[in-house]
């Protein structure tokens, strides 16, 4: 048994896929997928024309980035599963029905593994390291190791997109999307894909620019998941910057210098760090009594039916 078809909208996110766009929907649709909707950027190398030509639904997204894009287009989808992939030609339609096969035994979001080995000529020494980095960072921060949370390749289901909150305009959605699956509680599978060299136009990711503002955003939206993490890293931080300092007044004391204001600057270091680290503690107390309600109501709503 496998979804059908024409049940499955191709979200494809653009901008300069010109040389692999076409190709990339004619495998789509010899394969059988005949909802493509291609939502771009405001390309100028003739994307769009390509792609209608190639059969696909082509819409110009209002704003730019590639998170405004996926946002914009999962308003417009009607379908009740989504397979979602990048334009450039790096992931491959082949693995399109392994990657809804999970949709069908219970999973609401399927990932696409890129980082096996079979595919790590694929990826520069530092795309990969950055790549693994991140994702340990993720489970950090969020508790759950996603494998590859960066990938550009996933599925859904339509009901998981409606009960994500997605804010994030740039290359930090797939972050995001990973985050919002998290904290949802929803039922994520990871599936090993192909993954190829990019041969059409040059990359749009900076690998220290981007990589940063990722990083940011795996913070940021720890805030909801994890705050024992959120508030507890300012908390620590502040607190090593009150020892710090306590620790050259001590010096300082010791050589029969006073320094009056620093002291009490010190201590107020230490004490707000203290109160900001706790305030994490408590707020993950309260999410985690949060979250056993939440689970015990769905418990009983599923014995009502």
């Amino acid at each position: 048994m496998s979804i059908e078809k024409d049940q499955v909208c191709v979200l494809i996110p653009t901008l300069n896929e010109a040389p692999t766009i076409g190709g990339l929907i004619m495998e789509f649709t010899s394969l059988g997928f005949r909802n493509v909707l291609v939502i771009d950027g405001h390309s100028s190398d003739g994307t769009r024309k390509i792609a209608s030509q190639a059969g696909a639904r082509v819409i110009e997204q209002k704003a730019r980035g590639k998170g405004t894009a996926i946002i914009e287009a999962f308003e417009l989808i009607e379908e009740p599963y989504i397979l979602m992939i990048d334009g450039d030609g790096t992931y491959s339609p082949c693995d399109a029905e392994r990657m809804l096969e999970p949709l069908l035994t219970g999973s609401a979001h399927v990932i696409g593994d890129r980082l096996t080995n079979e595919n790590r000529s694929a990826f520069s020494r530092l795309n990969y390291t950055g790549n693994q980095i991140l994702n340990r960072l993720f489970k950090l921060a969020h508790g759950r190791f996603l494998n590859d949370i960066l990938s550009g390749y996933r599925a859904f289901t339509r009901e998981s997109v409606r009960q994500m909150r997605l804010k994030e305009s740039g290359f930090g959605i797939e972050t995001e999307i990973s985050a919002e699956a998290v904290r949802n509680d929803l039922d994520i599978a990871i599936v090993p894909i192909q993954y190829r060299r990019r041969s059409g136009t040059p990359t749009k990711l900076n690998p220290f620019h981007d990589g940063f503002k990722i990083c940011t955003t795996i913070y940021k939206l720890a805030k909801m998941s994890n705050p024992l993490f959120y508030f507890g890293l300012i908390g620590v931080i502040i607190m090593i910057a009150g020892f710090i300092s306590g620790f050259y007044v001590l010096l300082e004391w010791l050589r029969s210098i006073e320094h009056i204001p620093l002291t009490i600057l010190t201590v107020l270091l230490i004490v707000i760090g203290f109160q900001v680290f706790m305030f994490g503690v408590i707020s993950d107390m309260l999410l985690a009594f949060h979250r056993e309600l939440i689970n015990e109501i769905h418990e009983v709503r599923r014995r009502e039916r």
